[in-house]
């Protein structure tokens, strides 16, 4: 069940009404939305809506257990065993749907190479839509409540329904349990400034998707990426930053109307996306894209690996491991490995970068108007090359794209309608901070019924502008 869609906007309506009538009963409302999620979850396959309570009751009975080790320690910390059993299963529940099949493929074209060539038992698996994020969030969960930074949930309910919420279920963001339990144990309140953001921020996300990224993938990204060799460089330039718009648009705009959604619930979310692409440096990059996953690799991952606290050379290793571990949670594949490789490697020499260039006082000396200028442009473009990479089904596809860029031949694919999304999709970045907010603040002393009006001529704009049919958003995969 897609967002953009009307058995979705009928299944929401529905929610919507129900649960905010069960305000006064907050047992029940979260009962509702439980059962409400399982059931927006099952309309992909029912079969894993088990493998949702399972993962609950684990991580709500490994929290439990930590909790009761910490109080017979009378507060001092320990239970490492039971944390590393919570994390342990995680990754192996993970491991199993997602990379089995690479692992398999891998070992045995290793024992070929050694002559040792045997067929392996390769099964079948179906991959579990959104899996990396709720076992992301129930490994999150265990170890916060190790640490102390949340006390583990009052009720077996209270997780389950933190992981299987239905607006940020299937392709995050990665909300943590420091944020959502709270909000849980409370009764919502739904303020007007806060309805008014969630649907502005549902309408943008609805044009994102369903106008600019799909017009983008069908008419021109999929068609260069299935056949590089068919185009020249312009087309092959033009589906590479076109990708870069698209899969911006595509993923921004689900965290977009999963923020709204959630807010229209009574609930807040953080927000995922801080105009990436005017990143200056490919660090500044992961603290605006995907910013629950980057934070999570970077508290879940770099900390524990020991972060920056045994030098530089250590922090260099550190982050570059994070960022390989980061590329193979977005696929089993080895250009998703190549992808986190490029990503770590360019903060490495980063790193390097700031120290060699250190003042002599240890202050990092900050660049001038054109050095963000050349550093935005320069980091845009390396992320372009990862989107290559990304983007390609194998290296020889995304050889082939590299390639192309240096080959002449005719403008086939690119039209002005495509410039144009693109041209805008990059725009974006450019708009004033924080804009969705100022609107919905400004507009939260208009009437309810100019503003009813206002929103519905916008979704009945972006109805009569998109393309026909809703695939399926990018993330969904991982």
């Amino acid at each position: 069940m897609l967002f953009p869609t009307l058995a979705f906007g009928v299944f929401f309506l529905i929610v919507y009404f129900t649960s905010w009538s069960l305000d006064r009963e907050n047992g029940r409302r979260k009962l509702f939305l439980l059962l409400a999620s399982w059931f927006f979850y099952a309309q992909w396959d029912w079969r894993f809506v088990g493998l949702l309570i399972a993962s609950a009751i684990l991580n709500w009975g490994v929290a439990a257990l930590i909790a009761r080790d910490r109080e017979r320690r009378a507060g001092a910390k320990g239970g490492g065993w039971l944390v590393a059993l919570g994390v342990a299963i995680n990754l192996l529940i993970l491991g199993f749907f997602k990379y089995y099949g690479f692992f398999v493929e891998q070992a045995g074209e290793l024992l070929t190479q050694f002559g040792w060539e045997r067929d392996l038992p390769l099964l079948q698996i179906v991959l579990p839509v959104g899996i990396s994020f709720f076992t992301f969030q129930g490994i999150s969960y265990v170890v916060d409540v190790h640490r102390g930074k949340t006390p583990p949930a009052k009720s077996l309910l209270d997780v389950m329904l933190l992981l299987s919420f239905f607006p940020h279920l299937v392709a995050g963001p990665i909300v943590r349990a420091a944020d959502l339990l709270p909000q849980f144990e409370r009764t919502p309140r739904l303020t007007r400034v806060m309805a008014t953001h969630g649907v502005l921020l549902i309408v943008w996300g609805l044009f994102k998707k369903t106008v600019i990224a799909s017009e983008l993938s069908v008419n021109l990204v999929d068609p260069v990426f299935f056949d590089p060799t068919a185009f020249g460089a312009v087309d092959i330039a033009a589906a590479t930053y076109g990708y870069a718009v698209q899969i911006y648009c595509d993923f921004s705009a689900y965290s977009d109307m999963a923020i709204g959604l959630a807010a229209l619930l009574g609930y807040s979310f953080p927000r995922n996306f801080d105009q990436p692409y005017r990143a200056a440096s490919m660090q500044a990059f992961w603290r605006r894209w995907h910013i629950s996953l980057s934070s999570w690799l970077r508290d879940y991952l770099y900390v524990p690996l020991g972060g920056g606290r045994r030098g530089l050379i250590s922090s260099c290793i550190n982050v570059f491991i994070t960022m390989v571990l980061g590329g193979l949670w977005h696929g089993a594949a080895l250009t998703f490995l190549a992808w986190g490789a490029l990503h770590g490697g360019v903060q490495v020499i980063e790193r390097l970068g700031r120290a060699a260039f250190k003042r002599r006082d240890g202050a990092e000396a900050g660049p001038s108007r054109w050095g963000t200028l050349v550093g935005v442009l320069v980091t845009f473009h390396i992320v372009c090359l990862g989107w290559i990479l990304f983007r390609a089904e194998s290296f020889e596809l995304a050889m082939q794209m590299v390639e192309g860029l240096g080959r002449i031949g005719p403008v086939v694919m690119l039209t002005p309608l495509l410039l144009a999304l693109i041209a805008g999709g990059l725009a974006m970045h450019w708009l004033p901070p924080r804009a969705v907010e100022g609107m919905a603040e400004r507009l939260k002393t208009a009437p309810s019924l100019t503003l009813g009006l206002l929103i519905g001529a916008a979704i009945l704009l972006v109805e009569a502008v998109r393309p026909e049919g809703v695939a399926p958003f990018i993330y969904f995969q991982f």
